[in-house]
């Protein structure tokens, strides 16, 4: 997916590149967790979705009150210096007894995990490439 070139320079634009970065990262597990079903051990992995929504609306609910973007540590996301942060992956244990019970199911369920990723992905491109639009054309406002 080709993404705008943007710079960092404010708020919205770090909680869209983060989200941007977090799908990424997990459109690889999901993928990994097809392509490496069939080797001995397996156990589906996934990133902390719900940890992750979680941190990113309460760092957007600061930044509705104070104006500052400020990004707090989680259990399993990890903020750091100069816009980076780490999301360590998990077993995903419903995935794993899925897969035990009905490999179909599990499969079906693995790719719906995808699908609902890369369109979260494609919503945030979308809303950086119309802010980087607005930006460029003064008078226009963030719709």
């Amino acid at each position: 997916m080709n993404l705008p070139t943007l710079n960092s320079t404010d708020n919205i634009t770090d909680v869209l590149l983060k989200i941007i970065e977090f799908t990424q990262s997990r459109q690889k597990i999901l993928i990994r967790n097809i392509n490496t079903m069939h080797s001995d051990g397996f156990s589906p992995r996934d990133l902390p979705v719900d940890e992750f929504s979680r941190l990113m609306a309460q760092a957007i609910a600061e930044h509705a009150r104070s104006g500052r973007l400020i990004l707090r540590d989680g259990e399993n996301v990890k903020f750091g210096a100069n816009g980076s942060f780490e999301a360590i992956a998990a077993i995903d244990e419903d995935a794993k007894s899925l897969f035990e019970q009905n490999r179909d199911e599990y499969i079906h369920r693995q790719i719906d995990k995808m699908l609902e990723n890369s369109l979260n992905q494609r919503i945030a491109v979308d809303l950086l490439r119309q802010k980087q639009a607005n930006e460029n054309s003064p008078g226009r406002c963030f719709n």
